[in-house]
């Protein structure tokens, strides 16, 4: 039986009453406010949903992770990322990694990242709560990824590239900077074979929510989340 959110409340029903099939649909309804969103999330609770729906919110079984330290490289990924040409950056130009999120969707295969969605994530942005990362080449903006910060953790929700690999770069030198700052855990919600070639592993649920719990006890450094250039090649 699925839960019908309360309109007045943004408590969710417990993420171990989630179906099977489809995996993890928890709930329906509620809204995107802020304050639901980051509730949300701090449970391992996410919404995904096509424009004909009314808001769905997950928490599959099991869950696709990245540890920071444990991403695959291969030798041509390790090869295009030391090109000078590239430059990464976090938190210059949220809302246009977002709609470029959007748009490759909607060219590939129909996207769930609907104008009310666009326009929760961010507000949740301006609050301090939803992060990009965007990749530059040549000076132009070719890839990137956006997210949600939950102390340590990082849940990430799509990404996007113009150029052959940008958003692998986006997310090699994210999760390496990342790590060096203390972050401890890349949610990616739900695995496929690209994800896991690039060393994603799945837990199960509980497994997942226990580090979660403990990633969110600290907060990352006052200044990481704070526009700058990431981490060049050379310190990979």
């Amino acid at each position: 039986m699925i839960v019908q959110l309360d309109s007045t409340s943004i408590s969710f029903p417990p993420t171990a009453t989630a179906l099977h099939e489809p995996n993890g649909l928890l709930a329906v309804g509620g809204d995107l406010s802020p304050g639901r969103l980051i509730h949300a999330y701090q449970q391992g609770i996410f919404p995904w949903f096509s424009e004909e729906d009314p808001i769905l919110w997950w928490s599959p079984n099991p869950r696709a992770v990245f540890f920071p330290d444990k991403l695959h490289i291969s030798r041509s990924l390790a090869k295009t990322n030391k090109k000078p040409n590239w430059q990464v950056t976090i938190n210059n130009h949220f809302a246009e990694v977002v709609h470029a999120c959007a748009n490759q969707r909607v060219d590939n295969e129909g996207t769930w990242i609907t104008e009310e969605m666009i326009e929760a994530y961010c507000k949740l942005h301006k609050l301090g709560h939803a992060h990009s990362v965007e990749v530059w080449f040549d000076n132009k903006l070719v890839g990137g990824l956006y997210g949600v910060s939950v102390g340590r953790a990082f849940c990430g929700e799509s990404m996007f590239h113009q150029k052959t690999d940008a958003s692998k770069v986006a997310l090699l030198r994210f999760a390496k900077h990342f790590e060096l700052n203390g972050g401890q855990l890349i949610d990616c919600q739900v695995g496929n074979p690209h994800l896991f070639s690039l060393g994603a592993i799945n837990l199960q649920r509980e497994r997942f929510l226990m580090k979660l719990n403990i990633a969110q006890q600290q907060p990352m450094p006052d200044t990481f989340w704070q526009p700058h250039e990431i981490i060049s090649s050379g310190e990979l």
